[in-house]
C-alpha cells in the first residue's frame, strides 16, 4: 500500500517512475524515478505512527545498501550515469482510526552518498 501511494504521489508531482522494487545482490530500492533530469532513489516507509521511528529505521547500514544498489542500477543503465542523483525518503503514516487519509511526508535529499 505504501509504495503504491508513494508512486501516485510522485506521479502527481510530475515525476516519471522508472522502476519499482529494484533488486540487486546488495539490496532493494523501492522506487527509482526521474524528477526532470534528476535521478531519484526513493526509500518508502509505511508506519502506523511515529515519523521518528520511520526515520530511525533507515540506519547507516541501510543507507550503505541503498548506495550500493543505486550504483548497481547505474552500471546496468549507463544512459543515466550522467544524471545528478539523490536519495529521498517518503514516509506514509496511516491513520489508525481509519477516518482520514494517510499522511505523506517527502524528505528530498534525505541523505547523501559517502
Amino acid at each position: 500500500m505504501g509504495e503504491d501511494l508513494a508512486s501516485l504521489y510522485l506521479i502527481n508531482l510530475g515525476y516519471e517512475i522508472l522502476t519499482r522494487n529494484y533488486h540487486s545482490r546488495y539490496g532493494e530500492i523501492d522506487i527509482i524515478a526521474l524528477d526532470n533530469e534528476e535521478l531519484v532513489f526513493v526509500e518508502v516507509k509505511t508506519r502506523d505512527h511515529s515519523l521518528e521511528n520511520a526515520l530511525r529505521s533507515i540506519s547507516k547500514a541501510k543507507q550503505n545498501k541503498l548506495y550500493r544498489t543505486a550504483a548497481h542500477y547505474l552500471t546496468t543503465h549507463p544512459s543515466l550515469e550522467e544524471n545528478f542523483s539523490r536519495f529521498d525518503v517518503i514516509i506514509i503514516l496511516k491513520d489508525q482510526s481509519g477516518k482520514s487519509s494517510p499522511k505523506i511526508t517527502h524528505l528530498k535529499e534525505a541523505f547523501s552518498s559517502v
